[in-house]
């Protein structure tokens, strides 16, 4: 027997939010499929926090910093929750959507129990949405991976 998962686009994602229906879900929108997210644990909080706090203050007016918040991602129908997303000053723009891959400079994930999603399905989503550049910092190995330009199959440097 074959199963067959529903796939959803990025505005059923937004209709199912509207409606309450993720309400109280941890979750974010991965290739058409809703994906729980892990707990933060305090490691995990603090260390994005601190670099959060750190790229605020080095940028300043050059970008804007988002700590946990959406991006959208239309051609793979995903709006991932990067810890870090160092993206356009748009302004009111971001009332009416999330930033879009030409809006992002730079993504980081802080990452222990998600680690393999980051590493290979969230890699192969921000390579294909043409993301620059990509950090996933492994909080268990205490190690940086910098993935940097980005083809539709992946990353060419890693």
């Amino acid at each position: 027997m074959t199963l067959t998962l529903a796939k959803w686009t990025v505005a059923e994602y937004h209709q199912m939010i509207a409606a309450g229906i993720l309400m109280r879900r941890c979750v974010e929108l991965l290739n058409g499929e809703i994906v729980e997210m892990g707990p933060e644990g305090e490691f995990h909080a603090y260390s994005s926090d601190e670099a959060g706090e750190y790229l605020i203050y080095l940028l300043g007016e050059r970008a804007k910093v988002r700590q946990g918040k959406p991006i959208t991602l239309p051609q793979s129908n995903s709006e991932p929750e990067p810890d870090i997303a160092i993206v356009e000053r748009l302004g009111k723009n971001y009332r009416e959507h999330h930033p879009y891959p030409e809006n992002i400079f730079w993504l980081i994930e802080y990452s222990n129990s998600t680690l393999t999603k980051d590493l290979e399905v969230k890699s192969k989503i921000y390579a294909a949405a043409g993301i620059r550049e990509y950090w996933v910092i492994n909080l268990l190995d205490r190690e940086v991976v910098v993935f940097r330009s980005p083809t539709d199959a992946g990353y060419e440097s890693q």
